[in-house]
């Protein structure tokens, strides 16, 4: 009889110990259901294997890489959250970000993808994203996410479904249509079937992705130890502001008049290519909305002394030659590129600072000649072949030239 009662003691322990686990692993299974909801999945979504997998090496084998993630997106993701929520597209989309880029918005993909939502060049101009010379924002965080929700919008118009808006923004539209014809439904557990591929395998996980970077977070106080917690938090403060400020201006004159270490300004506008603002009339960039108060009393736009362009080195030319013809220093050409050597390569490019109103740029236009160009801007010929090393008058449409003032 005592060796029964230890049994069911023992079998009663084993199932309350099961229980336990049972409810440990899965705390907020109403709280992930109602997560699933706001994308239109199914609450099945989450018995699927693949699915499963990917999020339980969020907790174990990738907790370190999924660590880095939110701290390398800390600064960036308090922003991310308001501008989803003020647009009103499900949160979720957050983890977006974080499975495109990792919210690295330095991240460029072999095909030409580039920051935070991974923007191909064609994609970004379409959304009114600049890519050029001196600014690619695509690596904005704020133009960028502005941008990617207006794309989720349209695809979300499109099909109907916002997993179907997140599938086609990795794949594309045209994939996913097809494979919604080819497997006559536009269910999602249809579209990931393992064994009839109706979707690429990068695009099925891409999905699983996503949903599982939001659930570890949504159970993040019961997955990880109170130590590791905090990392949920601390992307929890200050959002970014636009500002408009003068053209060819450097970060790190404006990072001073609001009392900003140059680094943080510096990592708030990486969608600048050499540190300054294009040499145009004006420009935006991002600054903390904690510092907005003392942006509006203490900037004051274009009073910096110099402009800055940026010169790719020609074959044959040498530091003084490239010096002589934007009238500078070569010594101010090394010292601005941080340069310890004055050795150059065809391709470079370097960044030329230049006085306010001291040069002038000519596009030739049909029907220009050296001579016109010079009676035009009141200079001489020899001034003009100079400064653009041209041997002979000899100039063709399309040409760029230096004009000294």
């Amino acid at each position: 009889m005592k060796r029964l009662i230890f049994i069911f003691v023992a079998m009663a322990g084993m199932f309350h110990g099961a229980l336990s686990a049972s409810l440990f692993m899965e705390p907020q299974y109403g709280d992930d259901v109602k997560i699933l909801q706001t994308l239109d999945i199914e609450p099945t979504f989450l018995s699927d294997r693949v699915f499963q997998q990917i999020k339980n090496n969020l907790t174990t084998k990738r907790r370190n890489a999924y660590f880095r993630m939110l701290k390398r997106g800390a600064m960036y993701i308090p922003t991310l959250k308001k501008k989803i929520h003020d647009n009103d597209i499900p949160p979720i989309f957050l983890y977006m970000a974080m499975a495109e880029s990792h919210f690295d918005v330095h991240a460029l993909s072999h095909v030409k993808a580039s920051g935070l939502w991974q923007f191909m060049p064609k994609t970004a101009k379409i959304y009114g994203l600049k890519v050029g010379r001196y600014i690619d924002e695509r690596r904005d965080p704020i133009k960028s996410t502005e941008a990617a929700i207006s794309y989720l919008k349209r695809l979300h118009k499109l099909f109907g479904k916002w997993y179907l808006a997140a599938l086609a923004y990795n794949s594309g539209e045209g994939r996913v249509l097809r494979a919604i014809k080819k497997a006559g439904s536009d269910e999602l557990h249809v579209l990931l079937d393992e064994k009839r591929h109706y979707l690429p395998k990068e695009s099925r996980n891409y999905i699983r992705k996503i949903v599982s970077m939001a659930l570890v977070a949504n159970n993040a106080d019961i997955c990880f130890s109170g130590d590791e917690t905090h990392m949920f938090n601390s992307a929890e403060g200050n959002t970014l502001v636009r500002v408009k400020v003068s053209g060819g201006e450097t970060l790190e004159h404006i990072a001073r008049q609001i009392s900003l270490p140059v680094k943080i300004m510096r990592r708030l506008n990486p969608q600048f290519n050499y540190g300054f603002t294009p040499p145009q009339k004006y420009a935006y960039v991002n600054i903390p909305y904690s510092r907005l108060a003392t942006f509006k009393a203490t900037y004051r736009p274009g009073k910096q002394k110099n402009m800055f362009l940026v010169h790719r080195v020609k074959k044959g030319e040498s530091l003084s030659r490239i010096a002589h013809k934007y009238g500078i220093s070569y010594r101010m050409i090394l010292s601005f590129n941080q340069m310890k050597r004055s050795v150059i390569f065809p391709g470079q490019e370097l960044v030329i600072p230049i006085p306010r109103g001291s040069l002038h740029h000519y596009r030739v236009k049909k029907g220009d000649s050296i001579f016109k160009i010079a009676h035009l801007f009141g200079v001489k010929v020899a001034a003009i072949k100079d400064r653009n090393d041209i041997k002979n008058n000899i100039i063709h449409i399309g040409d760029k030239l230096v004009i000294p003032n």
